[in-house]
């Protein structure tokens, strides 16, 4: 692998790491250093100071400039004073002409003043006659770089913290936006989207998440066309059926009219409505699973529903007994008719289908909290409890207790599809023992 990523991320960091370090410490050189200079309002403020005690001196007022340097020491909180500079030879040394003139008692008003330094500097501020000097300690209020401190917090933590916070929220968007693009397109593609792709959308990236987007597409891709093939082959499967299970029909109808075997007929015209019936169950069961339906737009009184359910059953399976037990009213929200109905009979002929002519199949519906709980028990040969829950399986057979044991007691879909049916309103579906030894089917339904 090329690991572009890595590199891309890597790079991006390092660098960002050392142009952030440089220009950090470049802002703080020059930052120390515009504020390292006393302010040009306080140095003229210096400046007449030492205009003030010249002209005093040049007065020859002692007294009146020794009153004017308390006053200011006092106004500014410092020391201020003047003197005069002569220099003393000592040994035979020769003073060249006119050193003196340049010697200072203290800084410039226009140096740099240390910001690390604790002490105020002393500033000095010649005469005109170059010998004597109006010398101050610089006043606090003076000292340049006040807001040295909040400079560096601001230099060395506020300004690393946003740097460092854009670099990671660019490289967050630079990551999350094919990510987010997967996400979407696996999303559209779980809700039926099959077309979803997101290659196109990364078109422009060269690294592992273009890779990753390539790789979806290839299994977006496969997936989508065995579902489609899977459509197409239940649909032309639906097609071949329906085409000679018509032909049969029309031929039965058309050898009673001349006057053929009536039961064979009947038989044959059974089994055909069997072979249909086993067609439209298969495909509604695959429809189920594959596009997993909500069906909960309709409101229903189930006491109607089973109503007619019952009246159909009874008029098919005359020679069973249905006792059966029903509230006056039932009503449903959020249901779905057609998948209700049919899942119900489904079951409710599974039951008639296993008991024996005589026998009692009994359905009781019970109102619970936020619930209906629907009963159906038979008085067929029951089925062992290991295998209560594959009976609700495609064509699940379950061992006959008959003696041999050859036969085998078929569900086919009717089951299988009731369950899906009635999980796709919401319900739930179990099987457990009857009291009499038959099978009990418990269906929860909710009210709402």
């Amino acid at each position: 692998m090329n690991r572009r990523l890595w590199w891309k991320l890597c790079l991006t960091l390092v660098v960002g790491m050392l142009v952030l370090f440089w220009a950090i410490s470049q802002l703080a050189l020059q930052t120390e250093e515009a504020m390292s200079f006393i302010d040009e309002g306080h140095q003229q403020t210096l400046r007449s100071y030492a205009a003030q005690a010249e002209a005093l001196h040049n007065a020859g007022d002692e007294q009146a400039l020794a009153r004017w340097l308390e006053t200011v020491q006092q106004q500014e909180n410092t020391w201020a004073g003047v003197v005069r500079t002569q220099l003393t030879p000592l040994g035979g040394t020769v003073v060249p002409a006119g050193y003196d003139d340049g010697i200072a008692l203290g800084r410039d008003l226009s140096w740099k003043i240390h910001l690390y330094f604790a002490e105020n500097p002393v500033m000095d501020v010649p005469f005109a006659d170059g010998h004597t000097r109006f010398l101050i300690k610089l006043p606090q209020r003076m000292r340049p770089g006040n807001y040295w401190t909040h400079s560096r917090v601001l230099l060395q933590v506020v300004l690393p913290f946003t740097v460092l916070l854009i670099i990671c929220l660019l490289l967050y968007r630079h990551l999350m936006h094919p990510l987010r693009r997967l996400e979407q397109a696996t999303r559209r593609f779980r809700d039926g989207d099959y077309s979803a792709r997101v290659g196109n959308e990364l078109r422009g990236r060269k690294d592992e998440l273009a890779g990753l987007a390539k790789v979806f597409d290839a299994m977006a891709e496969r997936t989508e066309e065995l579902i489609l093939h899977q459509r197409q082959r239940l649909a032309d499967m639906s097609h071949e059926l329906r085409t000679p299970l018509t032909r049969i029909e029309m031929a039965v109808s058309l050898a009673r009219q001349q006057g053929g075997d009536a039961v064979l007929l009947e038989r044959i015209r059974g089994e055909c409505n069997g072979m249909r019936q086993l067609v439209e169950d298969a495909l509604t069961l695959s429809w189920i699973e594959q596009e997993a339906p909500v069906l909960r737009d309709e409101s229903l009184d189930l006491t109607e529903l089973l109503d007619s359910l019952i009246d159909d059953a009874r008029f098919e399976f005359a020679d069973r007994e249905l006792q059966v037990s029903l509230p006056p009213v039932a009503p449903l929200s959020r249901s779905s008719h057609r998948a209700l109905g049919q899942a119900i009979e489904n079951v409710l002929r599974n039951a008639l289908d296993h008991t024996p002519a005589g026998g009692v199949v009994r359905l009781a519906l019970v109102e619970l909290n936020d619930s209906w709980q629907l009963t159906v028990s038979d008085q067929g040969k029951g089925v062992a409890d290991e295998l209560l829950e594959d009976i609700f399986q495609p064509f699940f057979r379950a061992p006959q207790t008959a003696p041999g044991g050859a036969e085998r007691a078929g569900f086919g879909l009717g089951l299988a599809l009731a369950r899906r049916q009635i999980m796709a309103t919401g319900g739930s579906i179990a099987a457990c023992a009857a009291d009499n030894g038959g099978l009990c089917m418990v269906i929860r339904l909710p009210k709402g």
